[in-house]
C-alpha cells in the first residue's frame, strides 16, 4: 500500500511539472488537464491545486481559482506560501471576482436593486465611470425610495463638474433622507460651485445641524464664505476647521483657488502660519 502511494505521488509529481511547463508555455486548458490528473492521482497535493488555481485566475474562471487557493491552504494550513499566493489573488483580482459575482446575479434576477448599486460601486472602485453611471441608474429605477445609489451617481457628477445634474439627485436624496448629513454637505458643495451662495449656504446649515465639527463641513463653509467675499465669516469657519485638523487644513488650502481672495491678508496667512 505504501509503495502504491508513492508511485501514484510520483505519477502526480510529472503530470504537476507537465503542467507547470504548458502553463508556461501559454497553453493554459492542456496545464489544466494536467493538474487535474495530479490532483486525481494525489489530492492531498497542494502544489498541484495551487497551481491549478494560477491557471484559472489566468483564464479568469476567479471562483473556481479561489476554491483552489482555499484547498491549498486546508491542505498545508502552516505554509506561508499558500497564504501568499491567495493575499496576492484577492488583491489582485477582488474586484474582478465581484463583478463576475454580481452580474451572475443580476442575470439570475435583473430587478435586484442591491446587486446593480453594488457592482456600479465596484466599477467606480476601477474609475470605469460610464459602467458604474448605468448602474447606478439601474438601482435608481428599480428602488426609487433609496437614496444611496442616487448618492453615489451624484458623487460621480460632482467629480465630473456636473454639479447641475448632481443637485437634482442630492435634492432628492436629502428629501427621502432628511438627516443625511453627507447628503446635505453635498449639496452645499454643489450650490457653491455653481454660484448659489445662499442655497449653499442654507444646506450647509442643515449639515451643520447634524454635525457641527465636522472638518470638511467648515472648510467648505470657509471657502463658500471666501468666494461670497465674506471675510470674517470666512476665517471664522476656517479657524473652527484648522482647530480639528490643522496638518490637513493647510494642505486643503495650499492649493485652492476658492481662498484666492483671502491671500495676502494677514488674518489669513496668520492662520496659514504653522504654530
Amino acid at each position: 500500500m505504501a509503495r502504491d502511494k508513492q508511485d501514484k505521488t510520483g505519477k502526480s509529481d510529472e503530470h504537476n511539472s507537465r503542467g507547470i511547463e504548458l502553463a508556461d508555455r501559454g497553453w493554459l486548458d492542456e496545464a489544466i488537464r494536467e493538474f487535474k490528473k495530479a490532483i486525481e492521482l494525489d489530492p492531498d497535493s497542494a502544489h498541484a491545486h495551487d497551481n491549478l488555481a494560477t491557471v484559472y485566475s489566468e483564464k479568469k474562471l476567479y471562483a473556481q481559482a479561489l476554491e483552489e487557493y482555499l484547498t491549498a491552504l486546508r491542505l498545508e494550513p502552516d505554509s506561508a506560501t499558500a497564504h501568499y499566493n491567495l493575499a496576492c489573488f484577492l488583491a489582485t483580482h477582488a474586484h474582478e471576482m465581484a463583478i463576475e459575482q454580481y452580474k451572475e446575479a443580476i442575470a439570475q434576477d435583473p430587478e435586484y436593486p442591491d446587486a446593480h448599486l453594488n457592482l456600479g460601486m465596484t466599477y467606480a472602485d476601477l474609475d470605469q465611470r460610464e459602467e458604474a453611471k448605468a448602474e447606478f441608474k439601474a438601482a435608481i429605477e428599480l428602488e426609487p425610495a433609496d437614496p444611496l445609489a442616487r448618492h453615489e451617481l451624484a458623487a460621480m457628477l460632482m467629480d465630473e463638474g456636473d454639479y447641475r445634474d448632481a443637485i437634482a439627485l442630492l435634492k432628492e436624496v436629502v428629501r427621502l433622507e432628511p438627516e443625511n448629513y453627507e447628503g446635505w454637505l453635498d449639496l452645499g458643495i454643489s450650490y457653491a460651485q455653481k454660484g448659489f451662495y445662499q442655497e449653499a449656504e442654507r444646506c450647509y446649515g442643515k449639515a451643520r445641524d447634524l454635525n457641527p465639527d465636522d472638518v470638511l463641513l467648515n472648510y467648505n463653509v470657509a471657502a463658500l464664505y471666501s468666494l461670497w467675499d465674506k471675510r470674517a465669516e470666512a476665517l471664522s469657519a476656517l479657524r473652527k476647521a484648522l482647530d480639528k485638523d490643522p496638518a490637513k487644513v493647510r494642505g486643503w488650502l495650499s492649493a485652492d483657488p476658492m481662498f484666492d481672495g483671502l491671500k495676502g491678508a494677514p488674518e489669513f496667512e496668520q492662520l496659514l502660519a504653522v504654530q
